[in-house]
This record gives C-alpha cells, structure tokens and sequence, in this order.
C-alpha cells in the first residue's frame, strides 16, 4: 500500500501550488467525537498496527513507530494478539516514550475458550504494559458468547473501560448485527471505504441507534483506493473541503459519516501519518460534499 500512497502524495504535491486554500480550512485543529456510552471525546483519526507495528526487536525498524506515536494526542491504537509483535512493540514504545496517558488504547481477544481468553487477555495487558485497557474487543466475533461474559466481568472490575467486537468482511454482518442487538458493547469495529460501502446499509444505522461508537478499519481496502487514483489529480474543488490528499480525500468522507466515531489507517510512516491526521483537522465534508465524493470517485 505504502508504493501507491507515494504515488498519489507526488501527484498531489505537483498540482499543490495551483490550489487555493481557505484561511478557515487551514486551522490545525484536531476534530473529536464522543463516544456515546462515555460523553469522552476521541480524535476522529487512529492508528492500527496491523502489519506495520510487527517488527520484533528491530531497532531501526522501530525508530519511526515512535515517531508515529509521538505524532498523537487522545488519538485511538489499535492492536491484537493477532498481529504479531504488533503488541509488545507498541507496548515498549509507550512505555519508553511515556505516552500512554496521552493514547486510547485497545487491543482484542482472539482465541476460544474462557481459560484460553483469560490468558490471552492477560497476556496483552502484560505486552501492553498496561494496568488499565480503554478497550477490549473480541476479534471477529470469535468466541464471543464465552468472552462477552469474560470482558463485562473485567469490565465491572474497573481492569476493562469498554468492550467491542470487530470484523473485517461484510459477508459477517448479520453476526454482528445479531450481537449488537445484545445491547453488551459500546464499540464496534468494521470495515468502510469508498470501495466497501455495505456497512451504511444496516451497520452503521444500528449502530447509530443503539449508540454505539464505531471505528473503521480498512479505510483503504488494502491500498486498493490508492491503486484506483493513482496517476489522478485530486478534482479542483477538493480544497474547498479541506482535503490536499487523497489519504485525506478518502478518511474525511469516512469519518464525515455520523455514525462513525474515527477510523485507524494503519501506518508506520510518520509523514502518512501526519497525512492521515490532517484529515481530522478543520471541517469535515457535509452530506452534500460526501455525494460529490463518492460520484467522482467512481467516475474515475
């Protein structure tokens, strides 16, 4: 994905001198939403660590995974025992830059079993380095009957602040609509992007209606958008909405939804991800504007 998103920030940089930004698009102020079972307010932009947070003990590999996370402020990281060293990575990072007052953090459970969730669950907040996760989600549903209970518990001890389930395909969204009709979480995680728009037909109003707080995962589809632009200008009005990229062009009309809360691009580019939280600066596009997205994004 990265080779892509090069391409398209060059395209964007060569046109950048002919487009003309409003004074009132260029506040560097970071847009919040609350989550709706707590009233806290979270920057509508994260970060996953998927893939990019699992380099084991490889210094250098580290050192811009730092400066990733320095780059944040109440922003949401997302992890799971799934992805690797994704965990103790990010878990070492904050600890060794003392950032873990400034960052919500959630990971998931991804095993069956209660002893097995226990131990996994524990296993994370060790990796973690945490007393306290701000989220725990149960990773694909797998399971999620026995570690519910587990997570409400936890939860009820004052160890867990919020309990979710996550998925990644749409061909998993009647499961998901069944277990947040449950009325147990407070956060959902799925997948949304312009190329994957199935979840605004029940998800995301279910959603909305049981207030729940929503994070998306794959707000690129895997790097297919940046495949799809690649070569193409962003349309001339884009700066008229604050977008001067088209990561930025693709996380606005996500996050502009309102029944999402912040979507997590994974990065461990520490100039995507200032990329990525310029998206979460100034206004974000109305209804209107999310039209006028969405129409020219396919025609192209």
């Amino acid at each position: 994905m990265d080779t892509e998103r090069r391409a398209a920030l060059k395209t964007v940089a060569a046109i950048a001198a002919g487009l003309a930004i409003k004074p009132s698009m260029a506040k560097n102020e970071t847009l919040t939403k609350k989550i709706p079972a707590g009233g806290e307010a979270l920057p509508v932009i994260g970060v996953g660590t998927w893939q990019t947070f699992d380099v084991g003990d490889d210094s250098a590999a580290r050192a811009p995974l730092g400066e990733v996370l320095k780059l944040l402020n109440g922003n949401l990281v997302d992890s799971s025992p799934m992805y690797g060293s994704s965990e103790s990575v990010a878990g070492d990072l904050l600890a060794r830059l003392k950032l873990r007052e400034r960052l919500f953090i959630a990971t998931k459970v991804w095993t069956r079993g209660r002893a097995e969730g226990l131990q996994q669950m524990a296993q994370s907040f060790q990796r973690l380095r945490l007393e306290r996760m701000d989220l725990m989600q149960i990773h694909n549903l797998l399971d999620a009957g026995t570690h519910t209970k587990t997570i409400l518990e936890m939860k009820a001890q004052g160890k867990i602040r919020y309990a979710g389930i996550t998925h990644y395909t749409s061909s998993a969204y009647p499961e998901v609509e069944r277990s947040l009709k449950t009325g147990q979480y407070q956060f959902v995680q799925i997948n949304y992007s312009l190329a994957e728009r199935e979840a605004e037909e029940r998800i995301l109003p279910l959603a909305r209606e049981l207030n729940v707080a929503v994070i998306i995962n794959r707000p690129f589809a895997e790097g297919s958008l940046f495949r799809k632009v690649n070569g193409k200008a962003l349309p001339p009005w884009a700066a008229e909405i604050g977008v001067h990229s088209w990561a930025q062009y693709f996380l606005k009309w996500i996050v502009a939804h309102p029944a999402i809360t912040c979507a997590i691009p994974g990065t461990g580019n520490p100039e995507h991800m200032r990329d990525n939280l310029s998206a979460g600066m100034g206004v974000l596009p109305d209804e209107a504007s999310r039209r006028r997205m969405l129409e020219h994004f396919l025609s192209l």
